[in-house]
């Protein structure tokens, strides 16, 4: 007689689940880590879309907001807390550190990475202590989404 077996779904992505089957009692934990949770804050339609893009074709879950008082809007009534945050160093609404430094106590765990053309020796000591990985425009798509997903990709 065969012994029962029960159904084990694998998630490696959001988009991309695998059924296995697992005998009764054995239970294993079958589910990777769920996607990223990631916001993009930049004023430039373009970069923003090309970065939103870039970031979605991993499979991470991206959001994105055009300045500073959106970034904080979504941050603050988010349903899942973002584990990464790619933030523009000059915003409309914002042209220094004071947006990551905000964010930064808002989310304590949450990696960020800083993008600017404004890369002076003070913003990039001061992004440090902020805990920012800084990284200078331009650059490639395939550099940032390395930097985001760190270990995962």
């Amino acid at each position: 007689m065969n012994a029962p077996t029960c159904t084990v779904y694998e998630f490696s992505r959001a988009d991309s689940i695998r059924r296995t089957d697992a005998e009764p009692g054995s239970f294993r934990v079958a589910a990777k880590k769920f996607p990223l949770h990631v916001l993009v804050v930049d004023d430039e339609p373009l970069i923003r879309w090309s970065i939103v893009e870039s970031l979605a074709d991993f499979g991470i879950d991206v959001e994105q907001a055009a300045d500073a008082a959106s970034a904080l809007r979504m941050i603050t009534t988010a349903a899942l807390p973002f584990d990464v945050v790619v933030l523009d160093l000059r915003l409309p609404d914002m042209h220094d550190l004071s947006l990551l430094a905000t964010l930064r106590q808002l989310l304590p765990g949450t990696r960020f990475i800083l993008m600017t053309a404004f890369g002076t020796p003070d913003v990039l000591t001061e992004a440090a202590l902020l805990g920012a990985t800084v990284l200078n425009k331009p650059f490639e798509l395939d550099t940032l989404a390395d930097l985001v997903a760190g270990d995962r990709h």
